[in-house]
């Protein structure tokens, strides 16, 4: 090889030694590469928690700060477009109130003597309107007859009941499975509610009705 080299030429060798110091450099630039994986990956696998997602001082910070003048004019069409947006709301008129349910007309008259007056029209308002569930007590009387020849007593049927002996009713029992597998109401939620009309059930009896009528 030495021999070689004392063969070229000035501008040969120059070429060679140029060559060289790319090759140097490059492989320089690629062992710095390699050490900064292996430090990253180490501090990954074995340094402590605020270490293993620390970050590179010498990398260069992204410009997140925008200029004031900028941020101000979006700020300003920001606005103008709520405004705007407020001035022309998107409406579509008043929804039809639905049609399968039953009506209740409440017919108003002008007070006063209407005698001498002709009705030219009338005018109808609408709104939509709930009664709350209403409890009662349902009493079964059942007349006992007894024969004049005195051959025995006969007595009204009971009708068939959905818990024998039990005091709930089939539409209460009914509503308290819908509030909680239908609407998800706990049963502590429909005590509470009972306990508004005045009605005290204790959880254990509620509970137990809720088996019974599974």
């Amino acid at each position: 090889m030495e021999t070689a080299l004392e063969n070229l030429s000035r501008e040969d060798l120059l070429k060679v030694i140029s060559s060289r110091d790319e090759k140097i450099e490059s492989l320089s630039q690629e062992r710095d590469y390699l050490k900064t994986q292996v430090e990253m990956f180490r501090r990954m696998q074995f340094g402590q928690r605020r270490e293993r997602f620390e970050a590179d001082p010498n990398q260069t910070m992204l410009p997140f700060e925008a200029d004031v003048i900028a941020v101000e004019q979006q700020k300003e069409e920001t606005k103008e477009k709520i405004e705007y947006v407020r001035k022309r709301p998107n409406h579509h008129g008043r929804a039809k109130l639905p049609g399968h349910l039953p009506v209740e007309e409440i017919e108003i008259h002008p007070e006063g003597d209407l005698s001498d007056m002709v009705c030219i029209g009338k005018e109808v308002t609408e709104e939509l309107e709930c009664e709350p569930a209403r409890f009662f007590i349902k009493r079964y009387i059942r007349y006992k007859y007894a024969a004049k020849n005195g051959e025995g007593v006969k007595i009204g049927e009971l009708p068939e009941r959905v818990i024998d002996k039990g005091i709930p009713g089939a539409g209460l029992l009914a509503s308290i499975l819908v509030y909680k597998y239908a609407d998800h109401l706990p049963l502590y939620r429909q005590k509470q509610r009972f306990a508004r009309e005045n009605i005290q059930i204790a959880s254990s009896t509620i509970d137990g009705w809720t088996k019974e009528a599974l």
